[in-house]
């Protein structure tokens, strides 16, 4: 469907989803929720947090990408049979000075601070680009972390979700980045994870903390130019990077007349770099470069008789990025085109030996369950499109599963203007390979009404085993993880 504008042009209609981000998240205290259709497991115990962009206006100005939206966490937890949720937004610096002032005042990714230009040119660029604390969240024992790679993550209450304050981790300084996707080692509960500095010569610097967060031992490499670094693989006892081809032009970054994002700039014939490193030492073991792609997300990582394997969305270009901003408006001009594929690497030389494309149709939120981080996995979980339905212009509605041992494909059809954001994987408490639920928001278009979905693990294709109903409407979250009850 489309309207005519005044001068003549064709706009397309937003989708059903657009409902979702038309007003700014309304946060609300913990409250049960209602059973809208079959029952919670009574083993089923401890908290679903999502982290998310949940603000993308203040008066009559716009957010310029997705990415910019205030961050607001879901809290969803569960015990005998019940489940009680909160959400609230993350009291960042920047979002306690634009709520008393009514205003934005600082950039972000995708736009540029309301500031005059040359008092915007008199300010370093990490302080004219507002931390948003919005993209992931990490549950410790004694503290919930919101990430946004760009700076250090900000602590929370695990419970109330009160804000905390930045945390910088034991020895993060405020210029260095913690990535949005740390790795927690299944077996030991060390935490490794990235974080980039810019600078006259850009850093990747990387992370091993104690399961508490406390960073415990760290390493530094220079970059070429200033790369865009989002996820990173663990891989048994390795570490591995994929660098892609896109680099910040500085000059216009710096002048500040272009926003970070516009400043991002696909340059395929550098390659795709791929690092790798060992877990112990952080040391840089081999590095090579490989024909360019670009990925948001990584699956998995694995050993494989001494060789690495490893799967990730895959895309050929950059042109995500700007999909992705338009996403708040409901408007998306060309499918995403990202695909599951699965490389295998030798880990000496980092060489690309093998590749082969898992699922060839769109999907994104690769995730598997917390045991099998850096091993092989049972099964991996994505958002894919409906089997049936038209993907042109559409948000991703199926919840697909794939058998890492068989290779069997199923997909869960959440039906028309139903719309699912990242899933996570929570584990069984006896432990068992693969045994667990996946979890999901889902956003019904219908009835303006945002969900969540509980499906058994390895049983997608049966459909939710419990559906319950938010209070409020919740934006698309970017990615959650699962807190065991203490």
């Amino acid at each position: 469907m489309t309207s005519v504008l005044t001068d003549g042009a064709i706009s397309p209609t937003p989708k059903a989803w657009a409902k979702a981000f038309e007003q700014p998240a309304t946060p609300f205290e913990r409250q049960p929720l209602r059973l809208l259709e079959g029952s919670i497991p009574t083993e089923l115990k401890g908290t679903f947090y999502q982290n998310g962009a949940a603000r993308f206006s203040r008066g009559h100005a716009q957010v310029g990408h997705w990415f910019d939206g205030d961050g607001a966490i879901l809290a969803v937890k569960f015990g005998e049979g019940h489940a009680q949720a909160c959400y609230r937004y993350i009291a960042t610096e920047g979002y306690r000075a634009e709520t008393e002032a009514g205003e934005f005042l600082k950039g972000g990714y995708g736009m540029l601070s309301p500031q005059p230009w040359i008092r915007r040119l008199g300010s370093p660029l990490n302080q004219a680009v507002k931390n948003v604390a919005n993209t992931a969240v990490l549950a410790l024992p004694d503290r919930l972390l919101a990430l946004w790679e760009a700076a250090p993550p900000h602590g929370l209450d695990l419970e109330t979700l009160e804000t905390l304050g930045p945390d910088d981790l034991g020895s993060l300084k405020p210029t260095q980045g913690y990535s949005a996707h740390p790795k927690q080692d299944p077996k030991t509960g060390e935490i490794f994870n990235f974080g980039t500095e810019a600078g006259p010569v850009t850093k990747l610097h990387l992370y091993r903390s104690d399961r508490n967060g406390k960073i415990l031992q760290r390493s530094a490499y220079n970059l070429d130019g200033v790369p865009l670094i989002h996820d990173m693989v663990l891989a048994g006892r390795y570490l591995v990077f994929c660098i892609s081809p896109v680099r910040l032009k500085l000059l216009p970054a710096l002048l500040q007349v272009r926003s970070f994002s516009d400043s991002l700039d696909w340059q395929p014939k550098k390659g795709t770099e791929i690092w790798i490193f060992d877990c112990d030492s952080l040391e840089r073991i081999s590095r090579c470069t490989a024909p360019p792609w670009f990925q948001w997300h990584f699956a998995n990582g694995c050993l494989d008789q001494g060789e690495i394997i490893l799967q990730l969305v895959r895309y050929p270009d950059f042109r995500s990025n700007g999909l992705l901003a338009t996403v708040p408006t409901g408007v998306l001009s060309m499918d995403l085109g990202g695909e599951l594929w699965q490389l295998r690497i030798d880990p000496q030389t980092a060489q690309l030996l093998e590749q082969s494309c898992l699922y060839d149709q769109t999907c994104e939120f690769p995730t598997l369950m917390p045991a099998e981080v850096g091993h092989q996995p049972s099964h991996l979980y994505f958002n894919a499109h409906r089997p049936e339905g038209n993907v042109e212009g559409e948000l991703m509605a199926a919840l697909a599963q794939l058998d890492m041992q068989s290779g069997k494909l199923v997909r869960f059809d959440f039906g028309a203007n139903r719309y699912i954001a990242s899933p996570i994987c929570v584990p069984a408490p006896s432990g068992g390979p693969g045994l667990g639920w996946v979890m999901a928001v889902i956003f019904d278009g219908e009835n303006n009404r945002s969900e969540l979905w509980v499906f058994e693990a390895g049983a997608v294709g049966k459909g939710a085993i419990a559906r319950l109903a938010l209070p409020q409407v919740i934006p698309f979250g970017f990615h959650g993880t699962w807190g065991f009850e203490t």
